[in-house]
């Protein structure tokens, strides 16, 4: 579903992203985990279009998105959860959710989303700046969502967040790739979190990915030792 080959990626002058490819399985969930400073976020804001690549190709399904513009990516079917969410804390839980659709939101999607998170239900008239961390991440998915998208992609979705939600948040991407066949791409440093949610796991380190295996064969204790170092 998503096919990365040979990038290179940063800032200005400056490489941090390193010759990287990986391949994403429709409704595979991928993790991407590593220290901070390793590479994660410039990564995602690559695949996204935020920050321009320097070298390598983006394909999405059969389609190289390698040089459209982020909003191109999105209508090709890219999706972007960012750390620290991203919503608009004066504008209402539902107000939020019809800021990614474009025209009338139909009841229909609506229950969907609720169904997956009921909370917003509760609060779909209440400021998504009083909402708690875990009630702000469940609503930056959920806007995601609402984009209709075939790859959804995660920056760290556990910051900031009670162990409790962690959990729910897990079983609910889960959930998604059932019900939306999506490809999920998740970055995050909380390992208990990763062997809920994902099919199989990376660790990137200064740009390039020096580790990987399926979830059920991960050795969590040596995952441990390459993110403690």
């Amino acid at each position: 579903m998503i096919e990365v080959s040979n990038l290179d990626a940063g800032y200005n002058q400056s490489k941090v992203i390193h010759d990287l490819s990986l391949k994403v399985a429709p409704r595979e969930i991928l993790a991407i985990v590593g220290r901070n400073g390793m590479g994660k976020t410039t990564l995602l804001k690559t695949l996204m279009g935020i920050l321009p690549h320097k070298a390598g190709t983006i394909r999405v399904g059969a389609k190289d998105v390698s040089r459209l513009e982020t909003h191109r990516r999105v209508s090709e079917g890219l999706a972007f959860v960012p750390q620290g969410r991203m919503i608009f804390p004066n504008l209402t839980v539902l107000e939020n959710m019809m800021t990614a659709v474009k025209g009338r939101l139909e009841e229909s999607e609506l229950n969907e989303i609720y169904s997956l998170f009921p909370i917003l239900r509760d609060m779909k008239h209440r400021k998504g700046g009083n909402l708690s961390g875990g009630q702000q991440q469940q609503l930056a998915i959920a806007r995601a969502l609402l984009t209709k998208p075939r790859v959804l992609i995660l920056d760290e979705p556990t910051e900031g967040i009670q162990p409790s939600i962690i959990k729910e948040i897990a079983k609910v991407l889960r959930e998604i790739r059932q019900l939306r066949d999506l490809t999920i791409i998740v970055t995050e440093q909380v390992l208990s979190f990763v062997l809920d949610a994902c099919d199989r796991l990376m660790v990137i380190e200064r740009g390039r990915i020096i580790h990987e295996d399926m979830r059920e064969r991960v050795d969590a204790e040596r995952v441990k030792q390459l993110l403690a170092v």
